[in-house]
């Protein structure tokens, strides 16, 4: 039997009591085979081989192992055992003093599977779809919290695979990657291990805006992630192509149908579907179907989305050509050597192990490449008309940067290794829609390159998203309960983005698996929580990139402090172990402690006073302490170690954190001063059901974004597009005129039940 679904009227959330317990049963949805595929073979097993019992109550987690061969083994009870696991929201921070923390909780309700499922079927807790970057730390995140995982992807060999530029890192980027970290993620870790060169970039510029970049080995990174994924208990890999969403009749999910046929059952799936829902891939006028070059696209799931009720639409993206560095002439090329002093994107130190660096390159433009462009913009697909999907604002292919740029006479291009062992070089700043037959003489027009040899074309690749006003911001789709999307398919662009976004779905998939409150991050507590307030909030009808500018508290957010913002919640959700944990507050306190000697040291080096007026322009008043001398400009803290008052048992890193702690102290305190001052109307929650059309005080279009968007709280609301600050009055007017209807008909009903009572 199919069950058919009604067509959806809105997000459905269920509430529960425990005045009584009760089950029912339910089919699950059984879609029709995908119209592409052909079946053949016996007929289907009877409806009933494919149903599960469910369970309506969410409060309980009722165990999933069965046995593969069950007629080997004695007919069991199937009398279930209910236990309360309600819990009240839970309340978060990572302020160190009696501050709110700016992290929260949301409660999630979750269906549980009876753990007698027909011989054959495979039930896991989460199912991740999709093996790139996002997949990986979602997938990883969910079994190491416990969950029975299932990571479903195209090719096995491709996991973790960097299709574009093997790099981690840069501005924005870079405290994203350090935040998974905190967390207790993998992307910073497979940097540090796979990195080719390294430096920090705006080393010159303030604190919230430095940023470590790696450029990493692809096949090293791929194999080595691959690794991780494979050796990771609770976690299970299978090729597969996901088509459909295999549904209960409350709008939750309950696992995915395959291309072949192969049903998949979970109270938790996570989207990871990157370039390759629908992807084609263009080069000049010519295009096929593909995720990425040599790799097939994924068909039948963008249009099962929609025959849910999901919106729609096309993002494009590219990527240039590479060239066999044996043919290229470094003579004329500017290097570009890594940092001497190698930083590090995780706060382990167990990876921490120096490698030797590669050199990258620097060449221009020329006039030559500017007219070739020119004089072929007809043959691209985005100015010759065939191609309308928009592509990234800020990485524009190299004839966006000459339309745009005109009174530039050159743009620089680097060249970059993408592994120790292979010849490539990607050449960065040079993706071009331009046909294969004119890429090679494009090539050549630069410096060093002159006879060089092309060994893959540049292409560019347009795919299916889900603009991700569709989701809330523990990334669980608004319209399915259990249905996570993370990564390109939520409009994002860049590696750090996607694991970013899957680290929280994965966190959150696990948790609504196992009926616990899902995690949100606000935006002031980190990059994470800003990008997808960001996407949730925001219409955004091109791809997402992470950029400084796009915080508020950049100064807060930066990458040295990234483990005491997030290192807490990750160890109390469970993904930072206790020996991570004890090094974590081992490392605090010797910052903490180094923080109090500085304040009390006094002054007494004359030579120290000299050269600290010297570097700073500034005189050294008598009795002068450490920390006074360290808040003055241009004054580093390796230079108490150079008058040996340093001290020798802190880290390079840990002195760079108690560095900027002192030195921008005042500037610090004021930011968290007017956080604080905000963050209570800013998080006051907005009630799911509100009717905004019927609101007539807000504008015609803040009621129409908001019904769109459905905002959470009040600052959530503030940010959406078209709305003004008159309309966050008038929505707050609301609101406490509703509160006030509420507790006066409160207290007629209390007023009447006493009367009924004495009566």
């Amino acid at each position: 039997m199919i069950v058919s679904r009604p067509k959806h009227q809105g997000p459905c959330c269920n509430f529960f009591f425990i005045s009584s317990f009760f089950t029912s049963s339910e089919h699950t949805i059984l879609p029709q085979p995908h119209p592409t595929a052909t079946t053949t073979g016996p007929p289907p097993p009877p409806p009933h081989m494919a149903t599960a019992a469910v369970s309506l109550l969410h409060l309980t987690r009722i165990p999933r192992t069965f046995s593969i061969l069950p007629f080997l083994c004695p007919p069991r009870s199937s009398s279930l055992t209910f236990k309360r696991t309600c819990k009240p929201p839970l309340c978060f921070s990572f302020f160190r003093s009696n501050s709110p923390r700016y992290y929260s909780v949301v409660s999630s309700s979750s269906s549980e599977w009876n753990n007698h499922v027909a011989a054959g079927e495979e039930t896991y807790d989460v199912i991740v779809v999709g093996g790139g970057h996002a997949g990986c730390e979602a997938a990883l995140a969910s079994a190491r919290l416990g969950a029975k995982t299932l990571l479903l992807t195209l090719n096995i060999d491709r996991i973790a695979w960097q299709p574009c530029n093997p790099a981690v890192g840069g501005p924005a980027k870079s405290q994203l990657v350090h935040e998974v970290d905190a967390l207790g993620g993998e992307i910073g870790k497979m940097a540090d291990r796979c990195y080719l060169q390294k430096r920090v970039l705006n080393a010159s510029r303030g604190p919230a805006v430095r940023a470590l970049r790696a450029q990493t080995d692809k096949r090293e990174y791929a194999i080595e992630m691959k690794k991780i994924v494979e050796s990771t208990p609770n976690l299970s890999i299978r090729e597969a192509m996901v088509t459909d969403l295999l549904l209960g009749t409350n709008d939750d999910v309950k696992g995915v149908r395959t291309f072949f046929g192969m049903n998949f059952y979970s109270s938790s799936v996570v989207l990871t579907t990157g370039t390759f829902m629908s992807g084609k891939v263009w080069v000049g006028r010519t295009s096929m179907p593909a995720g990425r070059a040599g790799e097939s696209a994924s068909h039948g799931l963008t249009e099962h989305l929609q025959s849910l009720g999901f919106e729609t639409d096309r993002l494009k993206t590219g990527t240039p050509a590479r060239v066999d560095s044996r043919t290229v002439d470094y003579s004329v090329l500017e290097p570009q050597h890594g940092d001497e002093e190698v930083h590090w994107f995780s706060f382990d130190p167990t990876y921490h192990i120096e490698r030797d660096q590669m050199c990258c390159y620097l060449t221009r433009t020329t006039q030559m490449t500017h007219q070739l462009i020119k004089d072929n913009l007809h043959e691209t697909p985005t100015y010759g008309g065939w191609v309308e999907a928009k592509g990234p604002r800020y990485c524009p292919s190299i004839e966006d940067k000459i339309v745009r740029f005109q009174d530039k006479d050159s743009h620089q291009i680097f060249l970059e290794p993408e592994g120790r062992t292979v010849p490539e070089l990607y050449v960065q700043g040079f993706s071009t829609g331009l046909p294969e037959r004119l890429q090679l003489p494009l090539l050549r027009t630069l410096p060093g390159l002159e006879n060089c040899s092309m060994l893959r074309p540049a292409y560019a690749v347009e795919y299916d998203y889900l603009p991700a006003h569709q989701c809330s911001r523990s990334l669980m789709t608004k319209k399915i309960q259990g249905l996570f999307f993370s990564g390109q398919i939520n409009g994002t662009t860049g590696y750090e983005e996607a694991a970013a976004q899957g680290i929280i779905s994965g966190i959150n998939a696990a948790r609504h698996s196992d009926g616990k409150p899902l995690i949100v991050l606000e935006r002031e507590s980190s990059y994470i929580g800003t990008l997808i307030d960001d996407l949730v909030t925001k219409d955004l009808r091109e791809p997402y990139r992470m950029l400084t500018s796009r915080s508020e508290y950049r100064l807060i957010l930066r990458s040295d402090n990234a483990d005491s913002r997030l290192t807490p919640l990750g160890h109390e959700i469970g993904l930072i172990d206790d020996k991570r944990w004890s090094a974590y507050q081992e490392k605090q306190a010797r910052i903490s402690n180094e923080k109090k000697r500085l304040k009390s040291v006094r002054v007494t080096s004359e030579e120290l006073v000299n050269e600290v007026s010297l570097l700073s322009g500034q005189p050294v008043k008598d009795h002068s302490t450490l920390e006074g001398l360290l808040k003055k400009p241009h004054i580093e803290y390796k230079l108490f170690d150079k008058h040996g008052l340093g001290n020798v048992d802190l880290s390079r890193t840990e002195k760079e954190c108690i560095e900027i702690d002192i030195k921008y102290e005042g500037l610090i305190a004021r930011q968290h001063s007017q956080l604080q001052q905000m963050v209570h109307r800013q998080h006051k929650p907005l009630p799911a059901d509100l009717d905004y059309h019927s609101m007539n005080t807000l504008s015609h279009e803040a009621r129409e974004k908001l019904s769109k968007v459905r905002p959470q709280t009040i600052g959530q609301a503030s940010r959406v597009g078209g709305v003004s600050p008159a309309d966050i009055t008038a929505l707050l007017i609301v609101l406490e005129s509703n509160r006030r209807k509420a507790q006066e008909l409160k207290r007629h009903e209390t007023l009447a039940s006493v009367i009924a009572e004495s009566s």
